[in-house]
């Protein structure tokens, strides 16, 4: 029997006759809100996303995604002082679920605005207490406590769509998409990202530490989510800087690595020290961070950013730039598909990358090679391809 759900609307506003529907019962519920074509979209995208994290890793997981491909994600690991104070959730008791959305979103906070947040486990009060002061479209997980359900309620003047999705859904085997009136069919990538996959070392160094193999593994399983071309850094459990949707590799790193230092400027203690006027929100203060970061502004653009502070902060000199970011250390990377050239390891050298897989057999892999062992980087070759679009 076949069962459908009416959608607000499709890819855009003027696209009005959309749908959701299954052969059997749907495995997704409206407990709030009403859904478009792109909330669906990113919901079932992210939930893939952080239900295999939980899987692979074994702790609570989350995502913020963003157009069909994650802004970050993250499993549960402790924050530190300066992390909290970066994810503005300083003294606050978070649950493990609620850390691993701290730590998502803070991946890249000024992409994350207006998400789909993606959570693995029931959504306890602390969760939902944290999204409630964030912009967010959408939630998506498999169940909610009641008390964590009513404060959602009331997010987006209780327009906030939130949805239920069911687990242990499995979805066929086969796949299939219509494009320009013509159907597309293929087999579902269900390929299960292990760390079997890290075993196949090429480099000098062969030695990747437990740590290490879990950052890998959730770059690799972020990847499998991300629209191609994609790469990701990845380090303490959580992304921190993912660079997606690029027709040429070397682009994404840069623009994944661009993120990953600015995740790492954002810890910076003239950060800590900012003095924000009152009343501006997260949103105003995370764009004020940015533009303070940002050497190629203008002068205009400098003196609207200014608005936001008590006291304007000195900025930064590149030279204690390149200091700052020097600490960033001992970070993984990963690839949706082989590095054909050595111009993507001489650039994540600069960003901390210590850890690497792709999937290798590039027609260069022998100078890709000896560029990681330049670096004294180890890299594994897990013979997987993970396009995603």
């Amino acid at each position: 029997m076949e069962m459908e759900m009416a959608l607000r609307y499709g890819m855009n506003p003027h696209q009005s006759k959309a749908k959701i529907f299954t052969s059997g019962a749907l495995p997704v519920k409206v407990l709030n809100g009403e859904a478009s074509w792109i909330n669906i979209l990113d919901a079932l995208n992210a939930f893939q996303l952080v239900r295999e994290l939980r899987q692979c890793i074994g702790q609570p997981a989350a995502a913020s995604f963003k157009h069909v491909s994650p802004a970050g994600a993250a499993v549960y690991s402790p924050l530190n002082h300066s992390l909290s104070h970066s994810y503005f959730v300083d003294g606050l008791e978070l649950s493990p679920l609620a850390v691993a959305y701290a730590r998502a979103r803070g991946t890249d906070r000024m992409s994350s605005f207006g998400d789909c947040a993606a959570l693995s486990d029931k959504v306890d009060v602390t969760t939902a207490q944290l999204l409630s002061k964030e912009v967010s479209d959408v939630i998506v997980a498999p169940a909610y406590d009641e008390d964590a359900l009513a404060i959602l309620k009331k997010k987006k003047n209780g327009k906030y769509l939130i949805l239920e999705v069911d687990p242990h859904y499995t979805p066929s085997l086969i796949e299939t998409r219509t494009v320009f009136g013509m159907t597309l069919e293929q087999e579902r990538n269900n390929v299960q990202i292990s760390a079997e996959m890290l075993n196949n070392i090429v480099t000098n160094e062969q030695q990747i530490p437990d740590h290490a193999k879990r950052d890998l593994l959730i770059a690799m399983i972020t990847l499998k989510y991300t629209q191609s071309n994609s790469v990701c850094f990845a380090l303490d459990g959580q992304t921190i800087g993912i660079g997606a949707g690029q027709q040429s590799r070397i682009h994404c790193t840069r623009l994944a690595a661009g993120k990953a230092d600015n995740w790492r400027l954002r810890q910076h203690p003239l950060v800590s020290q900012m003095d924000f006027r009152a009343g501006i929100s997260r949103a105003e203060i995370n764009n004020a961070i940015d533009g303070w970061m940002n050497e190629d502004i203008t002068a205009e653009e400098e003196r609207r950013w200014r608005c936001n502070f008590n006291v304007v902060p000195r900025r930064l000199a590149k030279k204690e730039k390149q200091s700052w970011l020097q600490g960033l250390r001992g970070v993984s990377f990963a690839s949706d598909a082989f590095l054909p050239f050595r111009d993507n390891i001489d650039r994540v050298a600069r960003s901390g990358v210590r850890y690497l897989v792709q999937a290798g057999s590039s027609l260069r892999d022998d100078q890709v090679i000896e560029a990681a062992n330049e670096y004294g980087m180890v890299m594994a070759y897990s013979g997987v391809r993970l396009f995603h679009h």
